[in-house]
């Protein structure tokens, strides 16, 4: 069975037909920025906040790990310190790079002025700046301030402002 001529081998374009079907047309490029635009517009702040949770956990973990260090020393000299907190063991040395994503600080309070404390990580990295988390002798987490904001929360904020 004998094919039609028209069906029998494609008819290269010629003309204008054939500058045409070459190459995009500069509204298919101004459509393809137009949606890596939006899609980097949704996706790097994402990613921001992405990190910013990454580097939280160290916070936690360090204030925790320095009030288990404080409470072992006044179960063995009933005083938390006598005058600063690096007498109750504590001095953020053993940290690793103290400073980097966030620098930590100790208060001595209470009627004595070494019966009570309180535990402060306060963020110095890009992603941590504006985060400052406490935590006190009677296990009380708190968040001073999250994002920036200034907030009295009694947990440790990590993703919404609700606790």
């Amino acid at each position: 069975m004998a094919l039609p001529a028209f069906a029998s081998a494609p008819v290269p374009a010629t003309g204008r037909r054939a500058a045409r079907s070459r190459g995009f047309t500069l509204i298919e490029v101004m459509v393809t920025i137009a949606i890596i635009g939006i899609l980097a517009a949704i996706a790097l702040p994402a990613y921001s906040d992405y990190l910013r949770r990454g580097e939280l956990p160290e916070a936690f973990s360090t204030l925790a790990s320095q009030r288990v260090a404080m409470e072992q020393y006044y179960q063995d000299n009933r005083q938390y310190g006598t005058n600063t907190c690096s007498e109750g063991k504590i001095s953020f040395s053993d940290v690793p790079v103290n400073g980097a994503k966030f620098s930590y600080a100790c208060k001595l309070s209470g009627t004595n002025g070494n019966q009570a404390y309180t535990l402060t990580a306060t963020g110095t990295s890009p992603h941590t700046k504006g985060h400052d988390y406490t935590l006190n002798e009677a296990g009380q987490q708190g968040t001073v301030k999250f994002k920036g904001d200034v907030v009295s929360k009694a947990c440790w904020l990590k993703r919404g402002s609700e606790c």
